[in-house]
């Protein structure tokens, strides 16, 4: 029998954080177009926390491979940046309920670069992930929000399944050795566990969905 590939235990272990993000009251009101604008652009502001530090980290990684994964076209920090420019000028303040729980994501992942570079990629999984329904996410904002063109979007707009096959084949080729997709596996369930905690603190006060 076939070992397992990285990418297929990845999704298996955490499929039910990934159900659990879903089932959150700031998902359920993104979704059906209730979110406030200031929850929306408060994610965008929390992620923005989070990818400068991951970018930067797996930029300056030495190990291999994380080298065979990463590439500046993984980037995502300059388009959530080019969003929350577009909300700034239009004048809309992020709410600012998620703060802690990024700052603690991006020291996190400081640390875990600092003790197992690898780990990265278990964090990278999780925040390529966030856009894989990126036609379908940029729809619902779109909508929701009445935003004509790119501005506003660029981060929701960037996932396709392309994208994702090309990325999970990269971590399928580079990442082999049962120990280490373990760890990576470890950082990916840590990775869900902030991503869960910022949707918690976004989702303080709304009501819950339909």
């Amino acid at each position: 029998m076939t070992a397992p590939t990285v990418a297929e235990r990845l999704r298996s272990s955490t499929r039910a954080w990934h159900d659990g993000l879903e089932a959150t009251r700031f998902a359920t009101a993104m979704t059906v177009g209730t979110l406030p604008l200031d929850r929306y652009v408060g994610q965008l502001s929390a992620y923005r926390a989070v990818l400068e530090a991951l970018e930067d980290e797996l930029s300056r990684a030495t190990s291999p491979t994380v080298g065979s994964v990463w590439s500046s076209d993984l980037g995502k920090l300059p388009l959530v940046e080019r969003d929350l420019k577009y909300f700034a000028d239009a004048g809309c303040t992020p709410a600012a309920l998620a703060a802690a729980e990024a700052t603690a994501f991006a020291q996190e992942i400081r640390s875990a670069a600092a003790a197992d570079p690898q780990g990265l990629l278990g964090y990278l999984y999780v925040m390529e992930g966030s856009t894989l329904g990126g036609l379908i996410l940029r729809r619902y904002v779109a909508e929701a929000y009445r935003l004509t063109s790119a501005d506003g979007v660029a981060y929701y707009g960037s996932g396709d399944r392309e994208r994702w096959a090309c990325f999970t084949a990269r971590m399928n080729r580079a990442v082999t050795e049962p120990g280490a997709q373990d760890r990576v596996i470890a950082a990916a369930g840590q990775a869900y566990r902030h991503t869960a905690a910022i949707a918690g603190a976004l989702s303080a006060g709304l009501p819950p969905g339909p």
